[in-house]
């Protein structure tokens, strides 16, 4: 068998977490790797967590025939009081890993044999020893920022300091604001143990690769490659921004939005798990209506990948709905995110910062009012603030802690909508961003030599 033909044949899994924030680069990913003339496998968890998981996992293997989905039959769960969170997220994750051993009959099945495996950043600890045991390269995608990695890797040498003291003088290299106020309380909690289980690991694995690129998060990434975060990092590999996958079907949304003109839409999307308290979503409700803009408002009432089942008006009231009908529309089914933010109409995004969405606003061009409701969000809104790509109100502080009044919220709406400045600025990061992953660019280089690496493997092993 020749060389060439041996190239075509190496053969990469990915097997993601739970969640669609999660799901979605692991997704694009995929569709990449299949461009560049590797077999690729998704291993799905199965069953997921959310409706829209499974949904989009249906249509994406319908649209990419060529890509093998491989499930993995989770065994059942066995949590109880003492053990289980109160997040469906965290207790599906937990029967991820629960599952784990589940590989070792799995991976050595797929044909022909891996060349490497893509695992989720929340799955590293139990699946890195595993792959260790059959001898496979084992990757982290990790689905946040290179900053965020940082904290991800620092944080269990740095737990004791940062949750004795609230002290930002801190030598640390990112605001102790930004830190997620679960890993600054000194009980534990299931994100220390999530964050300081995997980050200890993520150092044996082969790589590391990250959703960012280099003109955004430069600092970060030579401080992880250079020994600058902790010794003994294998290569962070920044490959982003993924595209996202666009899917041609038209609905209610774009033919709302292809209605208005363009630049003259605010998008306010909070995520799959983001949830507000229906006083503040009525106050930003009302904030939308008193800013005058037009605007597109996805509704998330109920927490974590649920689907809500209530309706508008008894959420938001049907007062404040009747309000609304002259320049917005309002719902709360899920949506194609990645079509509406392409759409022209779309001048500007309210966002909790999750870092899909903002790669996606990034890659669109698009301006972001930033509100962090948990988790990686103010890192991320961290990023928006400091490469100019939209305002952070920092004192509106993390979602839940106060209640944001309407005026607040439709003074900021009017003053991202009015800036020139922003709205240029955020064209530009976007050439930046098409400029990394085009033929050359640093995300591009970046993925090739590791494909190459993979294949070079593959062409080893088989001769």
């Amino acid at each position: 068998m020749s060389g060439s033909s041996n190239h075509k044949l190496a053969h990469i899994a990915l097997l993601p977490s739970a969640g669609m924030g999660h799901l979605t680069p692991f997704l694009r990913l995929a569709s990449l790797l299949s461009s560049h003339n590797l077999k690729v496998t998704i291993i799905t968890p199965n069953p997921t967590v959310s409706l829209s998981e499974s949904q989009t996992l249906l249509h994406f293997f319908t649209s990419f025939p060529q890509i093998t989905q491989m499930p993995l039959h989770l065994l059942p769960s066995h949590n109880n009081q003492t053990t289980s969170s109160q997040d469906p997220f965290y207790n599906h994750m937990e029967r991820i890993h629960n599952s784990s051993h589940l590989l070792l009959s799995l991976l050595p099945s797929l044909s022909p044999p891996l060349s490497a495996l893509i695992t989720d950043m929340s799955l590293t600890s139990s699946f890195l020893p595993i792959t260790q045991s059959l001898n496979l390269p084992n990757y982290i995608l990790f689905s946040s920022s290179a900053q965020m990695l940082t904290l991800f890797l620092l944080y269990h040498s740095i737990m004791d300091s940062i949750t004795s003291t609230d002290d930002e003088s801190l030598q640390i290299p990112f605001p102790r604001s930004c830190i997620p106020p679960p890993l600054l309380e000194r009980t534990e909690n299931y994100l220390k143990t999530y964050i300081v289980e995997n980050g200890k690991q993520m150092a044996a694995s082969t790589g590391i690769l990250v959703n960012t690129f280099q003109s955004i998060e430069l600092s970060s990434l030579n401080k992880l490659n250079s020994g600058g975060v902790t010794a003994k990092l294998p290569p962070v590999i920044a490959i982003g921004p993924l595209a996202p996958l666009i899917d041609e079907k038209q609905n209610q949304e774009l033919t709302w939005l292809g209605s208005q003109p363009a630049g003259s839409v605010v998008y306010v999307n909070f995520g799959s798990r983001a949830a507000m308290s229906r006083e503040q979503l009525r106050e930003l409700g009302e904030g939308l209506v008193r800013s005058g803009s037009r605007f597109f408002w996805v509704v998330k009432d109920k927490k974590v990948d649920r689907e809500d089942e209530q309706g508008l008006d008894e959420i938001i009231g049907s007062e404040l709905m009747e309000k609304m009908k002259e320049n917005g529309m309002v719902v709360k089914n899920w949506v194609n995110q990645e079509e509406i933010l392409g759409h022209e109409s779309i001048g500007c995004f309210i966002s909790h910062c999750g870092w899909n969405s903002l790669t996606e606003a990034i890659w669109n061009g698009v301006r972001v009012l930033a509100w962090p409701q948990r988790g990686d969000q103010k890192m991320n809104a961290h990023i928006v603030d400091k490469i100019g790509l939209g305002i952070w109100p920092k004192k509106w502080g993390w979602g839940g802690e106060m209640v944001v009044n309407g005026s607040e919220i439709a003074e900021k709406i009017k003053e991202i909508m009015g800036n020139e400045v922003l709205r240029v600025e955020a064209l530009r990061i976007r050439e930046e961003a098409k400029r990394a992953v085009e033929l050359g660019g640093s995300s591009d280089k970046e993925l090739r030599d590791l494909i190459e690496t993979w294949k070079q493997a593959h062409v080893d092993v088989v001769v």
